[in-house]
């Protein structure tokens, strides 16, 4: 099993920037791709930004250019820099991991992130 464990959430202005953290531990060994997805209220979850394991990432559209996906050297740790945050980015945020070859996929508790017009 892969435990995820977000970190870095909170209220910021809008204009304002927040890191987010997430932690993976237990058995790491297989992840493929790791990423970060959000969800608000009466919405459907979306993916924000995502990270393979060679470091090719991708963006949704509405974060290009204003959020930034990592990973530390050793890929335990993934992180989005969010920068010039906007009201439309108030959402809960989940630390996702996939393995591709056993079709597994791990999600996180959240990180609430509320960003104030």
């Amino acid at each position: 099993q892969v435990q995820l464990v977000e970190s870095g959430g909170g209220l910021v202005q809008a204009g304002g920037s927040l890191r987010l953290s997430c932690a993976a531990s237990g058995i790491i060994f297989g992840i493929n791709v790791m990423g970060w997805y959000r969800q608000a209220p009466g919405k459907q979850r979306e993916l924000v930004a995502e990270i393979t394991s060679g470091g090719i990432t991708n963006y949704a559209d509405s974060v290009k250019g204003r959020f930034t996906i990592s990973r530390d050297g050793a890929k335990t740790t993934v992180y989005l820099q969010m920068n010039n945050l906007k009201s439309e980015d108030t959402a809960v945020y989940y630390c996702n991991a996939q393995k591709i070859a056993v079709r597994g996929d791990y999600w996180g508790k959240g990180t609430l992130v509320t960003v104030s017009s």
